[in-house]
Order: structure tokens, then sequence, then C-alpha cells
């Protein structure tokens, strides 16, 4: 997982690794968004529990929205800028481009899951 941010190195800031990705589905009451970057219907056909989805394909200006046009267009609370957000997609290529937008408009505890969603289902149905 690559991770981009601009604070100290002591917070924590990335799911680097698939246990991390699983402890923070576990976690409750949650310490971060993960985001599932994928169109929607990749994300119905399967997705890391806890994910929002957030395609970056069809609303590449989804961040850019104000808080409420955001939740009017996916049904949830846009990410506050200081809550940690880590990004997948299916094998790494658009999440890293939404973890580069995440950064621009404001972000500061951007991770993301190089893995994806390829690794963790491998790794989930122990294939």
């Amino acid at each position: 997982m690559k991770l981009y941010s601009s604070l100290p190195p002591h917070l924590p800031l990335s799911r680097t690794d698939p246990p991390q990705i699983k402890s923070l589905t576990k976690t409750y009451p949650p310490t971060g968004r993960l985001i599932d970057v994928r169109e929607p219907a990749e994300f119905a056909a399967g997705a890391i529990p806890t994910a929002v989805n957030i395609p970056i394909g069809s609303s590449p200006d989804a961040l850019t929205l104000s808080p409420e046009e955001f939740e009017d267009r996916f049904g949830f609370a846009k990410p506050g800028l200081e809550e940690e957000v880590v990004f997948y997609c299916k094998a790494g290529i658009r999440s890293s481009a939404a973890a580069q937008v995440a950064v621009t408009v404001g972000y500061r505890r951007v991770g993301e899951y190089r893995g994806s969603w390829l690794d963790w289902e491998k790794r989930e149905k122990g294939v």
C-alpha cells in the first residue's frame, strides 16, 4: 500500500497489508473509510466488508462535491478532510488515481490498498 500524506509519521495513516485492511473492516466505531472506487456493477458483485462505493470512472468529481451534493448522489456522508480514507479498486490502478485526487482536494490521511479486490478475494477464498 502506498501512502500519500503530509501529517507527522507517528499518526496511524495507512493500512499497509491485508491483515490491517481486515482490521479496518472489524473496527467499531470505524477508524477510517474504506472506499471502493470500482463501478457500481463491480461493487455489487463483491466488495470488502464495510467499504463504500465512490466510482472514480463515472464520478471523477465526487470528492470535490459539497457535503450535501455528495450525500444526495451517493446516499452517505462525504468523508471529512481529516478522516482516514483508504482506496481500493480491482487491481490498483483506479485506486492510485483516486488517492491522488484525494490529496489534491485536501485530504490529509490518504492510503491505498495496492493489492485491491483481486488480492482480497484471493486471500479470503484461499485461492
